[in-house]
């Protein structure tokens, strides 16, 4: 049988799942083929970490897209390891309220992901988001490589030549830094508590702000 590192070197990717299967009979077991698989499709994956306010209403644009894998809400740019969601908001662990999202950028590049994060906060705001104020309600655009901070310092520029935004573009972009998933709760929290985060998400403000700025590009 041939072993994950095996597997990986025959650089067959993409492939597809039957075809695979059927070239590897009797010599990869089945469930381990699809392990094999999954594992190396993830390395196809990259990281970016968006701070926009409430992650509760981070997620599901993302979600919605192409070529994502996952979006985990979490906490991110503090000095306190594993926080907890009463810490983060206390303002005392220098943390963001943030989303990170696994994603295939030969499906949906970085660019694309940048594009959607504009359009789901206020980016003049430098005080929070809406009606959620204080530092861990910032935006923060978190790159995890020279690239990503190129094209988000380009994105930046050209939302501020556009003309679309009177006030100055407070999001900062800052290089990426321990992530810590937040709690189970708030994992998924539109498919979780769909009434909730409806109220939510219209009773903050936010989507009377997406809808008068971008409602049109949408």
């Amino acid at each position: 049988m041939l072993t994950v590192n095996q597997f990986n070197k025959l650089n067959i990717f993409p492939f597809n799942m039957n075809a695979l299967k059927s070239l590897t009979k009797g010599i990869v077991k089945e469930n381990e083929m699809e392990r094999m698989m999954s594992m190396s499709e993830a390395s196809h994956y990259e990281k970016a970490t968006f701070a926009g306010g409430c992650f509760w209403c981070m997620v599901k644009p993302f979600d919605e897209q192409p070529g994502i894998g996952t979006v985990i809400s979490g906490y991110t740019g503090g000095t306190v390891p594993n926080p907890t969601y009463k810490e983060v908001c206390s303002e005392t662990t220098g943390h963001y309220e943030a989303v990170q999202i696994e994603y295939d950028p030969s499906v949906f590049p970085y660019e694309e992901l940048l594009e959607v994060y504009w359009q789901q906060i206020d980016p003049t705001d430098p005080g929070g988001q809406f009606f959620d104020r204080g530092h861990s309600y910032k935006t923060v655009i978190f790159y995890h490589n020279e690239q990503q901070n190129k094209l988000a310092e380009e994105s930046k520029k050209k939302l501020e030549q556009s003309g679309k935004f009177q006030k100055p573009i407070a999001t900062q972009i800052l290089p990426a830094k321990e992530f810590y998933p937040a709690e189970e709760y708030h994992q998924g929290y539109y498919k979780k508590n769909p009434g909730h985060y409806n109220r939510y998400s219209r009773g903050s403000g936010r989507i009377a702000f997406i809808e008068n700025h971008w409602g049109e590009e949408k």
